[in-house]
């Protein structure tokens, strides 16, 4: 029987993953990918000496001993990488100076909270009490199981996640009788608003346990031990390859076209983004009600779509990795108005900077009609108010570190605009939950299409839930349909130092 053929759209992490787990069960696979590197949304970028990073805030499954670190040394990423764990999550300051430090390791944060505010240690005992029992599994394990496994696995935390699912950060915040308190607590898990108190525990209990890290060498390299791997195992990556559509025969994906010439395969599997693959790549000949609603109901205005990234010729080593800090006085930057910053300070990998020097990140929400706006109508206005948002950005962070603003030696703003003309991201987002639709993310929103058959997709959009543990079970659930339906039994290899060892699901 003639090898079967696979044809990949987008070499993020999702789109190798797929591929690696397809070259793993005997199928010939391409990956056509629009840059001219594999990584899609995994990604960083070198200015004047520095890297900038553009995703990994923590990796789950960066400890042997959980599924999602067998899946990544599968994928060739984790073999050889030091793995970094920082003694904190964040750190929050107000403008008087009070402090609070959210301390990795569980029984150190509940002291730390306690002399903060005595009055509220029956508060803080319910909080650090919930991150024990959350640490008694690692949840984010649960997208690489099967549903039946997952089920079995969270049995033990079920009613500590029902708890916790109904409550959110601010809404747990208002309980604290300090004041400090009250205002810190709910920027502790990256600044955002209506956080679930489960999602945050989950984080405060991996950081806790080390199943959540930071690889180090950072996004970019990250992603290319994958994209190694595949072509280790066989695979083909094709960069500078934009599909401009996805060819279809009697409602069966046939191929692709790719820079205007005609690629043919068996399956074809989208790990681009969803917009692009159903609406232009697709024509939107299959797109239903539901589908639309979605994408009719995008955000406009997204949390950290606009990053504003400083070079400094500074050691910063001694400063926390992440921090929330109050400003003195609120500041308007673009249309937001601001009473905080949250700050990233790469001190915590040196192959990010050059001896002695540091990565300074902020991260802000942003509106794509705004900025997309803008070079439509004059470049040279766009490009005028990044540098107008960095010099605000800096005068900031003047006030927080005196002196910076004479060590700055590269200034880098990535708005929606570039993610979407990097990566191409639909108005530069990532996806967001389904309205009406609590439990999509578990048996997923479009990992295939109606009507459509030989067709996939992966990642994100296909799960409607962000991150790389999602990307990754994604790309290998496909392969998994796929092999059902060629009657095949799945197989992966993990691949360590010394050996190769291959199991079957």
């Amino acid at each position: 029987m003639a090898q079967r053929s696979i044809i990949i759209i987008g070499a993020g992490i999702a789109g190798l993953a797929a591929g690696c787990y397809a070259q793993m069960n005997g199928y010939s696979t391409q990956i056509h990918e629009a840059h001219d590197k594999p990584g899609g949304l995994c990604t960083a970028w070198k200015r004047r000496g520095y890297t900038v990073d553009g995703c990994i805030h923590h990796l789950a499954g960066a400890s042997p001993g959980v599924e999602l670190y067998r899946l990544w040394e599968e994928l060739g990423a984790v073999q050889g990488r030091e793995m970094v764990f920082c003694d904190t999550l964040t750190q929050v300051e107000s403008a008087d100076g009070q402090v609070l430090t959210v301390y990795t390791d569980i029984d150190r944060l509940e002291r730390h909270m306690k002399q903060l505010s005595p009055a509220d240690a029956r508060l803080i005992e319910e909080y650090t009490n919930g991150a024990r029992k959350f640490a008694r599994i690692d949840l984010f394990s649960l997208m690489a199981m099967t549903p039946l496994q997952a089920a079995r696995k969270a049995w033990p935390v079920a009613g500590t996640f029902a708890k916790w699912s109904k409550v959110t950060l601010d809404q747990f915040a208002e309980g604290f009788q300090d004041p400090f308190l009250r205002r810190a607590f709910p920027t502790v898990q990256y600044d955002f608003a209506d956080i679930p108190m489960f999602l945050h525990l989950n984080f405060l209990a991996g950081c806790h346990n080390k199943t959540l890290g930071w690889p180090k060498g950072g996004s970019l390299s990250f992603a290319r031990s994958i994209a190694d791997r595949y072509e280790r195992l066989g695979g083909r990556i094709h960069c500078r390859s934009r599909v401009s559509r996805i060819l279809v025969e009697d409602n069966r994906a046939v191929g692709v076209i790719a820079n205007g010439a005609e690629h043919k395969a068996d399956v074809v599997i989208s790990a681009a983004d969803g917009h692009s693959t159903i609406f232009d790549m697709l024509g939107g000949k299959f797109a239903d009600e539901r589908i639309k609603r979605f994408y009719d109901a995008a955000p406009r205005s997204v949390e950290m779509a606009l990053q504003v990234a400083f070079g400094v010729n500074r050691d910063m080593s001694q400063e926390p990795q992440a921090l929330v800090w109050f400003l003195p006085q609120p500041v308007t930057i673009v249309d937001k108005d601001l009473d905080r910053v949250s700050i990233e300070v790469y001190n915590f990998d040196d192959t990010l900077a050059p001896a002695g020097k540091t990565v300074v990140k902020v991260m802000l929400s942003a509106c794509y009609d705004y900025w997309k706006g803008l070079p439509d109508a004059d470049r040279a206005k766009y490009d005028d108010e990044k540098q107008r948002v960095a010099a605000a950005v800096l005068r900031l962070l003047e006030q927080r570190f005196p002196g910076i603003s004479a060590q700055v030696e590269m200034t880098d703003v990535a708005t929606p605009v570039t993610t979407e003309r990097f990566t191409g991201n639909w108005q530069g987002l990532q996806a967001w939950s389904v309205p009406g639709e609590p439990f999509a993310m578990l048996k997923g929103f479009t990992r295939t299409l109606p009507r459509l058959r030989n067709m996939y997709m992966v990642g994100q959009w296909a799960e409607s839930t962000i991150g790389l543990p999602t990307a990754v079970a994604s790309g290998r659930r496909a392969v998994q349909s796929i092999c059902r339906l060629d009657g095949k039994r799945f197989r992966a290899t993990t691949l360590s130092e010394y050996s190769s060892v291959q199991r079957e699901d």
